[in-house]
């Protein structure tokens, strides 16, 4: 495609036509001509906001924007409405990816209720992959919204799924062929099928019923998210890894490739502080979400990780495991 703008028909054609799904909270969504997008709320809601770019994969961008960014706001317990996209694209892209690209998109915004609401698309040599920055926006009562400082010595943490689903997938997908020559077929086709339940969408519904805190685990993984609550509530705590939840396909995959699986990206686990971790995790269980009971939070700024009941210190986040299978 031409560097610059989309050309109106293009944009018509392969965007718009396909953009269907809408919600009633839209006022203006997205058109020729239309540079902003406009919302109706209630008085006594409040609109959350979140952004995020997709850089960790040229595969599965639609997919990934819509559930990294739903993610982030059910996160903050609020409901997702819609999403902003920004869509650069290297000359050398063909109309039909960016139509894959839309088609994702919209499947799996409107599997979640959501709309997208507007962006822009533009062709430019800067990039040199299809790279799309996504801002989300949902809604919530006022006195439901969920703070990251929120977290008190003596509350439980719940963690939803395995950790290192995101992870698994990306890797199954971008070296399929080299992992051929290890593993057979039909596993290699199961961690590739982890990125479908990369959503935290339906744990986040039923855990801000129950939350002080919800943070969906994403890049730095489980460990990351962990020295992310504790550090944002000044709190310290305390967690069992036998008790962190892996699915046999992460645990083969970070072997293979020396990767560390706590510290690898994991949309489709949701952290959750709660008073009542037992109850959550019966509620969630209920609707057919696994969840795990893998330790409390306590007082002072001591982050302890036990392994065969020995306690070892959390580390700050590094660089997120993943990176490491392009080097």
């Amino acid at each position: 495609m031409k560097i610059g703008k989309l050309p109106e028909t293009t944009l018509q054609k392969v965007i718009f036509e396909q953009l269907n799904h809408k919600r009633d909270e839209v006022l203006i969504g997205p058109g020729i001509g239309e540079d902003c997008a406009a919302l109706q709320l209630e008085n006594d809601e409040v609109m959350v906001m979140s952004t995020d770019p997709i850089t960790g994969t040229s595969q599965d961008l639609g997919l990934l924007a819509v559930h990294i960014t739903a993610n982030d706001l059910v996160s903050s317990g609020a409901e997702p409405i819609g999403l902003m996209v920004t869509a650069l694209l290297p000359p050398a892209t063909k109309e039909s990816e960016l139509r894959e690209i839309i088609k994702q998109l919209q499947k799996e915004a409107s599997s979640l209720n959501m709309m997208v609401i507007g962006g822009h698309t533009e062709v430019t040599d800067v990039v040199k992959q299809p790279l799309l920055s996504i801002t989300g926006v949902g809604k919530v009562k006022k006195d439901h919204l969920l703070s990251g400082k929120n977290a008190k010595p003596g509350q439980d943490i719940v963690v939803t799924k395995q950790v290192g689903l995101e992870g698994t997938g990306i890797i199954a997908r971008e070296k399929e062929e080299e992992l051929r020559a290890r593993f057979p077929a039909g596993f290699i086709k199961e961690a590739k099928a982890c990125m479908e339940e990369i959503s935290v969408v339906p744990e986040g519904l039923i855990g801000r019923k129950f939350a002080s805190v919800m943070h969906d685990v994403t890049e730095g993984g489980i460990y990351g998210a962990l020295w992310e609550v504790a550090k944002a509530s000044n709190v310290g705590l305390e967690v069992e890894i036998e008790k962190i939840p892996l699915r046999q396909h992460t645990i083969e995959l970070c072997e293979y490739y020396d990767l560390n699986p706590y510290q690898l990206i994991s949309s489709g686990s949701m952290l959750i502080v709660t008073d009542h971790g037992s109850g959550l995790i019966h509620e969630l269980e209920k609707a057919g979400i696994e969840a795990s009971l893998i330790g409390r939070i306590t007082k002072g700024n001591e982050k302890l990780v036990y392994r065969e009941g020995k306690p070892g210190n959390l580390e700050a986040p590094k660089q997120d495991e993943l990176y490491k299978i392009y080097e």
